[in-house]
């Protein structure tokens, strides 16, 4: 496995109606590396935004989406996506804050 630090492991959040709806409950959804246990995970969470706790971590895999160009078919690159979930008396993470 590649050396990953905390700073690499997360990528970008996601942005969508269901995470949008999940916040309520405490739970943001983000792209993460794909070789990024949930380990890296929560402590790359806890680091890059002050004053979370994170209380589990969930992950999944997901597959490429078929393309077609013409006659040829392709797939786009495969990502993996977390569903992280903060304590009661965890702060909130800001970059979603106002959305």
């Amino acid at each position: 496995m590649a050396n990953i630090q905390y700073y690499d492991v997360i990528l970008k959040p996601v942005i969508t109606e269901k995470s949008m709806n999940n916040m309520a409950e405490k739970k943001y959804t983000f792209l993460v590396h794909p070789e990024a246990n949930k380990a890296m995970i929560k402590e790359a969470v806890e680091k890059m935004f002050e004053g979370t706790e994170v209380a589990k971590v969930n992950t999944m895999n997901m597959d490429g989406k078929k393309k077609r160009r013409g006659m040829k078919v392709g797939r786009t690159a495969k990502t993996k996506k977390a569903i992280v979930t903060l304590t009661e008396n965890s702060k909130d993470i800001e970059i979603f804050e106002g959305l």
